[in-house]
């Protein structure tokens, strides 16, 4: 059966194709148009739309590189589907090292958007009614925000038994349930019935190329799955380690200012008890330590130096 055309931005994309495509978003005050860009690989034979995006925040570059690398590596040259390849859904945080856009406000907050709003708003609604509505499946890319570095890991929607299969077959290092949050683009796709999962790794503004490259194998497993890749990519980063359960999740936050350093490597397994990092002043008169509450795993480590009480600085699991 021959697979569907894909529309974007009023260009057609038939099947056995590939484009670049643009949906126009705004201007600078300079006058330039800013768009978000979007790479259709269009195969012939009939197959689902999977969609892979990143940059919905501009300053999580690892998802980036993981879509820029597999454009590179042709590795989206699908041989039945289509892939809708979108490297940088917000172009105004990307060019201002920032994960909102100029007025403040977060894309990931204001979906469905609307096409009179807010920047962040137009940019939501633009993107849920031009592409979202041709896709079968959605993978979004991140990493963790400020300082915080997430091991790489894939969050899913409970109550979508569609995203529980996909984050099974992704099989990220770690994976767990997620609650939705108002505003979020996983929410709006799950009001559309599109499964959709997050690959949360690294952290902002730093290229991580573990990240990258565990990245690159989850993606690569979905499209194997669905029997897409051809076969000299379906051979290409094959996973043989099962991911890691999540049931239960805590964050462990700092009792006291300081300086803050991690005595355990971020996707280890811990032991209750275990000292994971200690809290001290600078003049070396006081020292906290941050101990492990139960058995389990770390799989967020805040990289900030100097911290103030009650932030953040491990995510930490049982399986």
């Amino acid at each position: 059966m021959t697979n569907k055309e894909i529309t974007i931005g009023g260009q057609t994309v038939a099947p056995g194709e590939d484009k670049l495509l643009s949906i126009p978003i705004d201007r600078l005050p300079t006058g330039t148009l800013i768009d978000i860009p979007v790479y259709v690989f269009n195969a012939k034979k009939s197959g689902p739309t999977v969609l892979v995006q990143a940059g919905l925040h501009g300053d999580e570059i690892n998802g980036i590189e993981i879509v820029r690398r597999m454009i590179a590596e042709k590795s989206f040259k699908v041989k039945k589907g289509a892939i809708i390849a979108v490297p940088i859904l917000n172009i105004f945080g990307f060019i201002h090292f920032s994960r909102d856009v100029p007025d403040g406000k977060d894309v990931n907050r204001s979906f469905p958007g609307t096409k009179s709003g807010s920047m962040a708003s137009r940019i939501a609604y633009h993107y849920l009614n031009q592409v979202m509505h041709q896709i079968d499946y959605g993978i979004d890319l991140h990493t963790g925000g400020g300082r915080r570095h997430n091991f790489p890991q894939i969050r899913y929607t409970a109550e979508d038994e569609q995203s529980v299969e996909l984050a099974e077959i992704f099989n990220a290092p770690i994976s767990f349930a997620s609650k939705l949050i108002k505003g979020s683009f996983r929410n709006a796709a799950f009001r559309m019935k599109k499964p959709t999962v997050v690959f949360e790794a690294g952290e902002s503004m730093r290229f991580d190329d573990y990240s990258i490259v565990e990245g690159i194998k989850g993606i690569s497993n979905v499209l194997r799955h669905f029997g897409m890749l051809s076969d000299t990519e379906s051979t290409k980063y094959e996973e043989v380690n099962k991911t890691i359960h999540l049931n239960t999740r805590r964050w462990l936050r700092a009792p006291t200012a300081g300086m803050f350093i991690p005595k355990t490597t971020n996707g280890s397994e811990i032991s209750k008890g275990q000292v994971l990092g200690i809290i001290t002043d600078t003049f070396a008169k006081r020292t906290k330590q941050i101990k492990a509450p139960f058995d389990g795993y770390v799989f967020c480590v805040n990289h900030q130096a100097v911290i103030n009480q009650g932030e953040a600085l491990f995510h930490v699991g049982t399986a």
